[in-house]
């Protein structure tokens, strides 16, 4: 194809699980003809969810690239997934795209997640296009839809046409700006009269648009107000230059199962939307200047390109799909890559379709396509042209969010595990596995349940290695509150050479983790043994008295003792000390002690009184509340066994808008009641 950059169009389909991303994607690309018929998510054979375990999910996990040429004009559409545990690939698709499409159902409200993609789009400055769907459905509630969304969107939204209803169900539209309507038929929209029952609400469409128009351009506003009126042409460019800003949101509507309003919607993304020799702000840095500069999307210029994301494929191998945003890529070119300081020769180019990659011979500015076998590429690196040094600023992913506990179910497996994860953490940048230090476990961590369960599974299917997750551990202590003393005596005689250490103990609670002292007088105990004791001592404090907790906060001093001249070693002043420090313990009022941690929330207004008051069940301390535009900030002290799920918990307080940090603070009791269930629990 012989595609310039002012004929492309690069749009994300974003939206909930579940409200139709997957099936408005299938319906374009079959009125774009690069599809025979429409596949079905229920059996599996749509373009976008070719991956086994999307299949199996019936939900959306990776995001998926293919295009259509719709009047000329090349749009690549990259179906992101919409549930909130892959916000990761929500980041990589939107970093590529000039504009979004947010898919939303027709249900008389504003959908879970909806506010969140809207906020992050206008906060990026991507167009957005909204689609009402489902609109062939019985209880379809459009005009309440379109309420919920002005409520939250006053002064932004932009219905641009009308639907027809019948019986319920949406037969046809009306396009307010072109004053013409269509019937939906088996050979597309045919046109027919405006119906007269709309015609007033058509009217009332056109001087919303003229307005909104008028409001995004300084020479249309001013002729408005002298003439009372916009001519179509005029609010297309003052509609467009809106959507461009940020200022205006186009609303449409249909049924993409039913394949209805789709061509519509394709029309208008070849009206409305950036062309990508229009997009704005391609900023990046100039590594030899230390400056930032714009890169332009031009064709003849330098090459410049970005990697968004990296897939691997049981065919081609490694693939990193790049967007290419100044010059051409063709295929045998020798490219710098900035930030491995590396050269890479180019081999194949692809565009993509699902799961099928076309060869290319070139990818010119604008586009996106996939480059494979590169060896020391990855997402977020820039390639550029030999000779320049620029590199892109990284796309953001968010930091893990849920940690579960990671065991293999063959013993010997670890090392694969770790290998296996660490490849796929090529892919996904949004976990990762570690071993805790505190509690000698393995942990997954990601952004949620589903994504943890996804990732487990795709180590099994590619490497064949079974792991079990299960809630972590939490990290108790265990201390002492009063001053004990205590005598340990290790004697044994069992003919020949016998054992004998004997040391008493002072224990007593102090700051720091561990102190030992030494008040011995007069050789009760010889100064070479008195290390044998503190090192028995140390020994002991992985393992307290009351559930087996590290021991913390203690401070022991030897004060006492006595010795054989023939049987005593260090190893019978070891274990003595163990006698000690076992009875000394149990004796000084020994606690159980909960890490505490510093929980950072985000949150819109509207939610903050139920996460205070959520905070508050989980034995939390609010001790910062602030506000900043629409969001508030609530900064609380709260007991770290009481948020292992609240990645979760949180987004179903928020309708998914709420984010949360933690940060280790310290130790403290635990309430006697809760250390006696943990107690109990241990043991």
């Amino acid at each position: 194809m012989n595609i310039t950059s002012k004929e492309i169009r690069n749009v994300a389909v974003i939206g909930h699980s579940g409200e139709g991303k997957t099936t408005l994607c299938e319906a374009m690309l079959f009125n774009g003809g690069m599809i025979d018929r429409m596949g079905k998510i229920e059996d599996g054979t749509t373009v976008m969810d070719f991956d086994e375990l999307e299949k199996g999910k019936k939900l959306s996990v990776n995001t998926s690239v293919a295009y259509l040429v719709w009047k000329g004009v090349k749009i690549n559409l990259l179906d992101l997934p919409g549930f909130y545990d892959f916000e990761g690939e929500r980041h990589e698709g939107l970093a590529a795209c000039g504009a979004a499409v947010l898919v939303i159902g027709a249900n008389g409200v504003l959908p879970i997640g909806a506010e969140s993609v809207v906020e992050y789009c206008l906060k990026l400055g991507k167009p957005l296009i909204i689609f009402i769907n489902g609109m062939d459905k019985a209880n379809a509630e459009y005009a309440g839809t379109l309420t919920a969304l002005k409520e939250k969107y006053a002064g932004k939204l932009a219905p641009i046409q009308l639907p027809i209803i019948s019986d319920g169900k949406m037969t046809g539209y009306v396009n307010a700006i072109q004053e013409k309507a269509y019937k939906f038929s088996t050979q597309g929209p045919q046109e027919i009269p405006v119906p007269a029952d709309l015609t007033s609400y058509m009217e009332e469409m056109q001087s919303s648009l003229m307005e909104a128009a008028a409001e995004n351009d300084e020479i249309l506003l001013d002729k408005y107000f002298d003439e009372g009126k916009l001519s179509k042409d005029d609010t297309v460019h003052g509609i467009r230059k809106g959507i461009a800003t940020g200022g205006v949101i186009p609303v449409m509507a249909g049924s993409a199962l039913q394949n209805r309003g789709v061509i519509n919607l394709l029309d208008e993304i070849v009206r409305y939307m950036p062309t990508a020799n229009e997009r704005k702000n391609s900023l990046a840095t100039d590594i030899a200047a230390d400056e930032v500069i714009n890169i332009s999307c031009e064709e003849d210029g330098p090459f410049a390109a970005q990697v968004f994301k990296t897939v691997y494929d049981s065919y081609s191998g490694k693939m990193n799909y790049i967007k290419i945003f100044r010059g051409k890529l063709k295929s045998g070119m020798t490219v710098y890559n900035s930030n491995t300081e590396t050269e890479e020769r180019i081999g194949q180019l692809f565009v993509l379709k699902g799961k099928k990659a076309e060869l290319v011979n070139e990818l010119t500015a604008g586009d996106i396509g996939a480059v494979n076998k590169l060896t020391s590429t990855d997402t977020n690196h820039t390639l550029c042209a030999l000779g320049t040094n620029i590199q892109f600023d990284p796309i953001r992913f968010p930091r893990p969010a849920l940690s579960l506990a990671v065991k293999t179910v063959n013993k010997g497996d670890e090392d694969k595990m770790f290998a296996g994860f660490n490849k796929m953490r090529e892919e996904d940048y949004t976990f990762t596995v570690e071993k805790r230090a505190d509690t000698g476990e393995l942990v997954l961590s990601g952004q949620g349940e589903v994504h943890l369960e996804i990732l487990a599974k795709k180590l099994k299917s590619r490497y064949g290695i079974d792991v079990v997750l299960t809630d972590p551990a939490i990290p108790y202590r265990e201390t002492i509150r009063a001053v004990s003393t205590a005598e340990g005596k290790h004697k044994k005689q069992s003919g020949g050479h016998g054992q004998y250490g004997h040391c008493k103990v002072r224990f007593e609670p102090c700051e720091d983790d561990f102190v030992f002292g030494d008040e011995v007088v007069g050789g009760a105990v010889p100064k070479q043994y008195i290390p044998a004791v503190e090192k028995g001592l140390r020994e002991c404090l992985s393992k307290g008295v009351l559930a087996e907790y590290p021991v913390i906060g203690v401070k022991a001093v030897l004060y006492d003792g006595s010795y054989h001249d023939v049987d005593s070693s260090e190893m019978a002043f070891k274990a003595a000390a163990a006698l000690a420090f076992k009875e000394g313990i149990k004796n000084a009022k020994p606690i159980l002690l909960e890490p505490i941690v510093k929980l950072k929330v985000a949150v819109a207004g509207e939610y903050l009184g139920s996460v205070m008051g959520d905070i508050s069940k989980r034995r939390g301390r609010i001790s910062e509340s602030a506000s900043e535009g629409a969001s508030t900030t609530v900064i609380a002290e709260v007991p770290l066994s009481e948020i292992t799920k609240y990645a979760t918990d949180l987004r179903g307080l928020t309708r998914g808008q709420g984010k949360f940090t933690t940060e280790f603070l310290r130790y403290e009791e635990v309430p006697p009641q809760i250390a006696e269930k943990v107690i109990k629990s241990k043991k």
